[in-house]
């Protein structure tokens, strides 16, 4: 945990606290059957919107339809709006009757370069240009439900402003999905590049993501939750020459092979699996055009996720250093990158404990669990939890009857959210934000 981390969060803890004493004495402003209703009333339009773009997904900073309607959508309820904020993130403000707390709620817009397979009759048939290439583009991550959701909440909380002290920003963010290639950083931090967290700066961002998982289950964990994410590319160089003749040149592909068994023993080898989740992968190799010729170049390139930034630089020192030495040893020279895709999200502890109760209040009792495992899936919410506390969790949105394990996962062909669960997540964001402004 960095310094402005642990300063903050024991400001934040302090002011939690003597909210709630507030909050018992007073009572809380808004009544949860009354928010349940509204969300109800306006549910057949959060479907509406999320089967709207299911069918028409946009590439992360290409979201130009996607966000015309969104804030064509917050303008009519009323707010200040700012748009082209990140290139095509949309800033929403509400202000309440009365000044107040400060708290935002952010989604995500992107879509993902993936040939859609669910046979919903609202499937994607839209393509995009992604490397140069036009491929396939689907919400295949759930991102058009959490638009929607999102959109259905800013709705819901326009109507309730007379009742409001404070002030609700609404964050709906491009590229979630990582920097396109050639962009120097992805949708979170261009935003807060460009001033998605000032005037007004909250004092606290939430943010949900559908999941494999029970149906209307919410699910997270306070501190690390979701992992940190690398990008590791590795660039091998040797001497070429001809397959029959391998001791007249150098070697990158055994090289190579040396470089991926050494990468995973590190892994195993070098980190203590009961402390912190570690993963390493070598995902791809590149080298060569013909099969009696020994290449002088291989290309290999894979992932990297952690939940503690010590033992990730560690790991990243020791696995450069051992592949250089790898190289060496053959006569080849390595070039070893890492670049970061994502960083931890990490829940703050105090906000992660008032928000259990919030939270059991929009899904219900038992549906709520705050100690959920670490998931070794990355985020680029965390840029956000990097300026303010924040809390990030999870809504299972599994189809009925299907075991969570078995229902496509997030980035798949087939996957879809059951729409049943877009109620469950309204609430869950009316209310966290409602609750955090009448502390």
């Amino acid at each position: 945990m960095s310094i402005r981390q642990l300063i903050t969060g024991t400001a934040l803890a302090l002011v939690l606290s003597a909210g709630a004493v507030q909050a018992r004495a007073a009572g809380p402003a808004a009544d949860a059957a009354d928010v349940a209703a509204a969300v109800e009333t306006i549910l057949p339009e959060v479907v509406a919107w999320r089967r709207d773009f299911h069918r028409h997904p946009e590439l992360g900073f290409a979201e130009t339809r996607t966000a015309a309607i969104i804030a064509a959508h917050l303008e009519s309820l009323g707010m200040e709006v700012r748009t082209g904020v990140g290139r095509t993130g949309v800033v929403g403000i509400l202000r309440g009757a009365q000044p107040g707390h400060v708290v935002a709620l952010r989604s995500d817009m992107d879509a993902l370069p993936v040939l859609e397979a669910t046979g919903l009759a609202f499937a994607s048939t839209d393509t995009g240009q992604y490397m140069g290439q036009t491929v396939p583009v689907a919400h295949a991550c759930g991102h058009d439900a959490h638009m929607a959701m999102l959109m259905g909440a800013a709705e819901v909380l326009a109507g309730m402003k007379d009742q409001i002290s404070g002030t609700i920003v609404f964050i709906f963010q491009p590229a979630e999905e990582g920097a396109p290639p050639g962009e120097p950083m992805g949708g979170a931090a261009l935003m807060i590049a460009e001033g998605a967290l000032a005037d007004p700066r909250p004092e606290a961002i939430f943010g949900l993501h559908v999941v494999p998982g029970l149906p209307g289950t919410l699910f997270y964990r306070p501190e690390g939750f979701m992992a940190a994410s690398d990008r590791v590319d590795i660039t091998l160089h040797g001497k070429q020459t001809h397959g029959a003749w391998p001791w007249r040149g150098v070697d990158v592909i055994a090289v190579a092979g040396q470089v991926v068994e050494t990468i995973n023993t590190l892994t195993a080898r070098t980190i203590d699996p009961t402390t912190t989740p570690t993963v390493f992968t070598i995902a791809t190799i590149n080298a060569g055009v013909r099969y009696n010729i020994i290449p002088d170049e291989a290309v290999l390139s894979g992932t990297l996720r952690t939940f503690n930034i010590a033992q990730r630089d560690a790991l990243v020192a020791r696995a450069s250093a051992a592949v250089t030495h790898v190289a060496e040893a053959y006569g080849a020279t390595a070039e070893f990158a890492v670049k970061q895709n994502a960083a931890l999200v990490y829940n703050d502890p105090a906000l992660s404990a008032w928000i259990a109760p919030v939270l059991t209040e929009a899904a219900g009792e038992g549906q709520v669990n705050p100690a959920t495992p670490p998931t070794t899936v990355a985020e680029d919410f965390s840029y956000f939890q990097h300026e303010i506390p924040g809390v990030f969790w999870h809504l299972g949105a599994s189809p009925d009857g299907v075991d969570p394990a078995t229902s496509a996962p997030n980035h798949s062909p087939q996957f879809d959210v059951n729409e049943k669960v877009l109620a469950v997540g309204v609430r869950a964001e009316v209310l966290t934000a409602l609750r955090f402004l009448e502390r």
